[in-house]
Formats: C-alpha cells, sequence, structure tokens
C-alpha cells in the first residue's frame, strides 16, 4: 500500500530525500525509500528542487553558510509576484507566508573556529532548505484542484402549442341551431302506402333567409346505391307546382336507424310549401315521375 506521499503530494520525508539527491546525492537505501514513497511525484518534482539548487550554487558564496541576502529577496520577490493575482485566496497565501516564516528561522550553518568552511551546494544545506519551502509552497499552489465552474440551469426551449381547429359540428347539431332561428320553418312528414314508407316517420326544417334545410328521418328503409337513391323535391309557392325544386339525392346505410341529411337546393326557395321524397334512379333525375313517393309534408 502506498505512503502519504503516494497521493499526488509532498511530504516532510520526501522532500528531505529531494533535498539530499540534489546537494549530496542517495544513498541505495535512500534511493529506494524515495521510491516507495511515490516515485512518479518525486520525479515530476525533482527537476525544481534542481533549478532551486543551481540558483543557490550560482547567487552564494563558496565560503558562506547563511543565505545571500540578494537571494532571499529575489526568491521572496518571484513567491510575491506569483501570488499578486491571488489576494483572495487566504488560504494559500497563508502558506506562502509559512514557508518563508521557517526559511527565516532556519539557523545559519557557520563552521566552527578553526575549521575551513564547506565549499559548493553541500555547505548551503541549510538555506537550500529554506528555498526549498518556498519551491514546495509554489508547487501546492500551482497543483491545487481548481473548483469547477458552477452549472448554469439552461431552460428546455419552448414547446410551440400548435392550435387545434374546433370540430365541426354535426348535422344533428346544425339542425338544432337552425330550429332555434325565427324564420326557420318546420315540417312533419307523412308517409304513404309505397312499401319504401313503412314504419317511416320525420320532418324537415327549412330557412328561407339562409336558403338551409335539414331531413330528418326514423325508420327509413336502406338504399343500394347502386341501384336506387333517395330525392328531395321542394314546392316553392313562387313557382310552377309541375316543376318543384331539385333538393338532392341523398342515401341511407343499412345501420341507420335515425339520419339526419343536408339539404342542397339547386335554386333559390323562397315560399316553402311542400316537400317530398322520391325513389328514383342512381344519380337522380330532372323532373320525377312520381311513381315512387315515400313521405310527403306539406305547410
Amino acid at each position: 500500500m502506498s505512503e502519504p506521499g503516494s497521493q499526488g503530494q509532498l511530504d516532510e520525508a520526501m522532500v528531505d530525500l529531494l533535498v539530499k539527491q540534489v546537494t549530496e546525492g542517495l544513498s541505495p537505501d535512500e534511493q529506494r525509500a524515495l521510491d516507495v514513497l511515490d516515485g512518479e511525484v518525486a520525479s515530476a518534482n525533482l527537476r525544481d528542487f534542481e533549478r532551486a539548487a543551481a540558483a543557490i550554487t550560482l547567487a552564494g558564496s563558496a565560503h558562506a553558510s547563511a543565505m545571500p541576502a540578494a537571494l532571499a529577496q529575489r526568491l521572496a520577490q518571484r513567491a510575491d509576484e506569483h501570488f499578486a493575482a491571488a489576494a483572495g485566496a487566504g488560504e494559500r497565501l497563508l502558506d506562502l507566508d509559512l514557508a518563508r516564516r521557517e526559511a527565516a528561522a532556519l539557523p545559519a550553518q557557520r563552521p566552527a573556529p578553526g575549521t575551513p568552511p564547506r565549499a559548493g551546494v553541500s555547505g548551503a544545506y541549510g538555506w537550500l532548505a529554506a528555498a526549498a519551502c518556498l519551491v514546495v509552497a509554489v508547487l501546492a499552489w500551482n497543483r491545487s484542484p481548481v473548483a469547477p465552474a458552477p452549472l448554469t440551469a439552461v431552460a428546455p426551449p419552448p414547446v410551440a402549442v400548435v392550435p387545434t381547429s374546433p370540430k365541426p359540428p354535426t348535422p344533428a347539431e346544425e339542425r338544432a341551431a337552425l330550429l332555434a332561428t325565427p324564420n326557420a320553418v318546420k315540417i312533419t312528414f307523412a308517409a304513404t302506402k309505397d312499401p319504401a314508407a313503412a314504419g317511416v316517420s320525420g320532418d324537415v326544417v327549412w330557412d328561407p333567409a339562409t336558403q338551409r334545410g335539414f331531413l330528418h328521418f326514423v325508420g327509413l328503409a336502406a338504399n343500394d346505391p347502386a341501384v336506387r337513391q333517395y330525392q328531395l323535391w321542394i314546392f316553392d309557392g313562387g313557382r310552377d307546382k309541375r316543376y318543384p325544386v331539385d333538393g338532392g339525392v341523398f342515401d341511407i346505410s343499412s345501420d341507420t336507424t335515425e339520419a339526419v341529411i343536408p339539404i342542397h337546393a339547386a335554386l333559390p326557395v323562397i315560399k316553402p310549401a311542400a316537400f317530398a321524397v322520391t325513389v328514383e334512379k342512381p344519380g337522380g333525375v330532372v323532373v320525377s315521375g312520381r311513381q315512387h313517393v315515400v313521405v310527403l309534408g306539406a305547410s
């Protein structure tokens, strides 16, 4: 199982090993310990520590064991510039502040009297560790997870509402509405002695103002349109009674017991005097012989 350093973060043991690697080199045991902590994280950060060591070597004196003031000022200035744009992020700035305070608090490693000072980077181990603290702070800042942008709710596109056309009224509804008008005339049919008239009853409603009307039948026998059709005749008081107005042909289906049929008059009817229904050939006739009159109604 990996140690805490394996989670992608630098811990104190890893920092110590990285500092020693760039200053004095690691023993085989120490190298294995660094690999156990997290070889990938150590490799990724090794270059930063090497750069810090190189900067220290160039800036430092061969006989100095305390961090040069110029280098300390440069490191602080670089860190301040890096974090200048994030003044609101208090916690991360505190991490940087802590690293700088720890760097300042590290004791200078001066040689004992009579002991020749150590030369190179190994003699500056103390302030190299201080610089490493600043490096760790910068790495922690740059690699901290960024909070995801808040999700913005997107409203679904509006659904176009297609207006539905009103359902057209049935012939029965239109007949009832016509009956409610003041000019409508209603005439009751009487059955004749024709065989097709057996058991039939009904009426006709006509409005001279709108020239609209409806036939209403109950019990009218079904017909075969290929053999015969029913035809309506309207007798107008202002015309010759020998020539009634053709009101159109119609059919009755076998499953119909009550029917309401719109009237389609061929000519205007001003004074409706009587209505008759005859049985004719398919398509109807111009002048009926009136041999098969089914129903008749007069005003």
